[in-house]
């Protein structure tokens, strides 16, 4: 019984050798081939980096182009502080024996087209960054197309823009909800 033990013993230590053996070569053959292998890789990740852009910036112009116009038509946080100045600065200014005309001009109208210039000012913005990320790529690589989507929301921004300027035009010009008449 005991020679049947130490028989396989020796087996399995021969086994374990031969297996070893057969590790160690098949690891330096690795270690020989990795690094060849990572060059290649670096080298072809560098190339396509250089090659072909990935259009964030576009995608980014367009996205900001489409909130500005959004922001445009909705009113932003610097219209209504400026309205509220221009309201502040109507009452201040306005006599109090001046007529009702004059009042609701100080008081309202200019506070009305402050307004109307700060969302215009964001519709032009807006119409602005919209046309040059449809036109970027006319500057850009020859053959390089635009993302779809790209387009999509700059042409969007640009709408919005053309939009918020219009309505922006009607509200100083009072022709969009002007003011009362003080008759």
């Amino acid at each position: 019984m005991a020679t049947n033990a130490v028989d396989e013993t020796k087996a399995t230590e021969a086994t374990t050798e031969k297996a070893v053996d057969t590790t160690e070569s098949d690891e330096a053959t690795r270690t020989e081939e990795a690094p060849a292998e990572a060059e290649v890789v670096e080298t072809e990740v560098v190339e396509t980096k250089e090659e072909a852009p990935s259009g964030i910036g576009q995608g980014a112009a367009a996205v900001v182009s489409a909130a500005l116009g959004v922001v445009s038509l909705t009113g932003s946080w610097v219209g209504t502080i400026a309205a509220a100045r221009q309201n502040l600065v109507g009452q201040l200014e306005t006599a109090q024996g001046a007529g009702v005309a004059q009042q609701i001009q100080a008081v309202y109208g200019d506070a009305w087209q402050a307004t109307a210039l700060w969302g215009g000012l964001f519709a032009a913005i807006a119409l602005v960054v919209g046309v040059v990320t449809l036109a970027r790529p006319a500057f850009g690589t020859p053959g390089r197309i635009q993302a779809p989507w790209i387009k999509s929301v700059a042409w969007a921004g640009v709408a919005l823009g053309v939009i918020g300027l219009f309505l922006a035009v009607l509200k100083y010009t009072g022709i969009l909800l002007g003011l009362p008449s003080a008759g």
